[in-house]
């Protein structure tokens, strides 16, 4: 029987990661410097691969999913950018996290070592492509990537740029590679890939994540998807928590670090509600921006008007103009509302109270938790990791943004002289 191409593209990515393993920093660096050079020398071809794709889902998709599909001379540029930042950034790989001599002698070494090939799976972000790239790489890893099907002549005109890169600089092109198929077999195919695949990560919508967490053979990290909470406390100020929940919920709503639900103190929620509601849905309105849809809960339904929240609309990542809004007692319900519907990425609480922000800190157990600042930083970049592959919602192996340290694993190295063990 012959080998499908989705295969036969992990059989060459696990080649070329044994080159790209032993490569040394400056030449990884050289490389990384390339490949973003390469992506504005391509930049016509990209927009132009990315207008088809654009083209083709409008009218498909969201108008908010439009946004994250299209790309930009300045969006190209940022993910140019993004790749020299990990230049500048620390090799992980070779380094020592532990070093211990034996009593017989022996020298004893924790050493940071690349995974091998990484496999990533995403939606309709050809941004991703580059970012997954330039981290593998920077790590010393192959990756093998398979984007969405509304964004793939974006990320094939990517990833051709990077490859043109990689070549000019003496190195095998295979080190970074694109899925061609994508039908549900190639996806599954990633999925079992057992000694081809040495980590796969999925980046998309609960669907896409919880068919690879439940179906894979391979090592795989959960990440992405984002039911982010901001919890008013009845202390907070409330400017301060109008600007934090508008930027959280609308500077860009499509990503899993926007705010999807709103948890108003019930001492606060007369003052504040009015007023959030003026920011959000009439002064948008009167600007011709999108209006926030706010979806109420039957306390917050008795401050302000919108639409009533269903049994569904606190554990939905709506990506959208949209939020959830319920008003709790205490911080302690806060607490737990966060901790039955939290999908762990980000939670955020705006508060005046050092005693209440050092509780909440403690009692959510969450990726990235928050005291008086938007969710929307979760992010690789902004958290100074350069790029990131993505957002870890569990606990083993990464957790948070995935930066170069969290793309290897580790061996131990134990020199000696001849000894052996008694």
């Amino acid at each position: 029987m012959s080998t499908s191409s989705t295969i036969a593209l992990c059989e060459e990515a696990k080649k070329a990661s044994l080159e790209v393993a032993a490569l040394t920093t400056e030449q990884k660096n050289d490389a990384l410097a390339t490949m973003a050079d390469f992506l504005l020398l391509e930049s016509e071809a990209i927009l132009a691969a990315n207008a088809e794709d654009v083209s083709k889902a409008t009218g498909i998709i969201s108008d908010v999913m439009i946004d994250r599909l299209r790309l930009t001379e300045d969006r190209i540029r940022g993910m140019a950018d993004g790749i020299r930042a990990l230049i500048d950034l620390p090799d992980p790989v070779g380094k020592v996290e532990r070093e211990y001599t034996h009593p017989s002698g022996i020298d004893i070494k924790k050493v940071r070592y690349p995974l091998g090939v990484v496999a990533i799976i995403y939606e309709s972000r050809p941004n991703v492509t580059s970012d997954a790239a330039a981290l593998c790489f920077k790590s010393g890893n192959a990756c093998v990537l398979r984007g969405g099907k509304e964004s793939y002549n974006s990320s094939k005109a990517i990833v051709d740029a990077l490859k043109k890169a990689l070549s000019k600089c003496g190195i095998t092109e295979s080190a970074v590679g694109l899925v061609s198929d994508l039908t549900h077999e190639s996806a599954q195919e990633l999925m079992e890939a057992v000694g081809l695949v040495d980590l796969l990560i999925p980046r998309g919508g609960h669907g896409l994540i919880h068919r690879v967490v439940t179906s894979a053979k391979v090592p795989c990290i959960q990440t992405g998807e984002g039911i982010c909470h901001v919890y008013v406390d009845a202390s907070a100020d409330i400017g301060k928590a109008i600007c934090i929940v508008n930027n959280a919920k609308t500077q860009r709503p499509s990503v899993c670090n926007a705010e999807e639900v709103l948890l108003v103190h019930k001492d606060i929620a007369g003052e504040f509600l009015p007023v959030l509601k003026e920011h959000l849905v009439d002064r948008r309105e009167s600007e011709g921006s999108i209006p926030v849809e706010l979806r109420l809960d039957p306390k917050a339904a008795e401050f302000i008007d919108g639409k009533p929240a269903g049994p569904d609309d606190f554990d939905t990542e709506f990506l959208d103009y949209i939020l959830a809004v319920k008003v709790v007692d205490n911080m302690a319900e806060a607490i737990e509302h966060i901790s039955k519907h939290s999908t762990g990425h980000s939670e955020a609480i705006v508060t005046e109270s050092e005693r209440n922000a050092n509780v909440f800190v403690r009692s959510i157990d969450s990726a990235a938790v928050y005291v008086n600042v938007s969710t929307r930083f979760t992010d690789g970049g902004e958290f100074g990791l350069g790029c990131e592959m993505g957002i870890s919602t569990q606990k083993l192996h990464a957790r948070g943004p995935m930066g170069l340290e969290e793309m290897t694993t580790y061996k131990y190295v134990v020199r000696g002289d001849g000894q052996i063990r008694k």
